[in-house]
């Protein structure tokens, strides 16, 4: 399970400060739930994943995939919970992260979350392949994801539709939020 939250105010951010603030995440093991192990920096790829810190359960990033700058958070162990106990320990994660990046002086405040985009995807190709028949089945468990985020009727959800593509779906709010509201509307 993947999501990013889009960056707000995207041109001219420099990723080389996030290194030295991931390696303090490692140093201070930030993140209870999980064990984070290294840093990568990717910046020289297009398009790419930008600078992560590598964790056991799980990857968090600064990427650019799509020309989109955003936190993404990469759940890479299982997690023994439902669809939705799944999606919203994703998205917690992810905003916790943000939180964290907003939050840390050595940014100033470079790193703001927009309020408003949430990425979703399911990075198991043969567990969910991105057809019209996987969004389907899925669609629900998406929307009340976006119904708890934004609430029903306040966002907009749209399917990545490219079949060689992550099946995943954006979630746009049609009002902007901050990362503390998100969160406790998540619980």
């Amino acid at each position: 399970m993947n999501v990013k939250l889009l960056v707000r105010d995207q041109e001219g951010i420099d990723l080389e400060p996030l290194i030295p603030v991931f390696h303090s995440w490692i140093q201070e093991q930030s993140f209870a739930d999980h064990l984070l192990i290294d840093v990568a920096d990717y910046r020289h790829v297009p398009d790419g994943p930008g600078v992560m810190v590598i964790g056991h359960e799980a990857d968090y990033s600064l990427d650019q995939n799509d020309g989109r700058l955003g936190v993404r958070y990469n759940r890479k162990s299982i997690l023994n919970s439902d669809s939705q106990g799944r999606l919203k320990q994703a998205t917690r994660s992810a905003l916790n992260a943000f939180q964290r990046l907003e939050a840390d002086t050595r940014l100033n405040q470079k790193f703001r979350f927009n309020g408003q985009d949430v990425e979703v995807f399911i990075n198991d190709r043969l567990l969910a392949p991105n057809t019209p028949e996987t969004q389907k089945a899925l669609d629900p468990e998406f929307r009340k994801l976006g119904d708890a985020l934004f609430g029903s009727g306040n966002y907009e959800l749209k399917w990545q539709s490219d079949p060689r593509r992550l099946l995943g779906a954006s979630l746009k709010g049609k009002n902007a939020a901050s990362l503390s509201d998100l969160l406790s509307k998540l619980g």
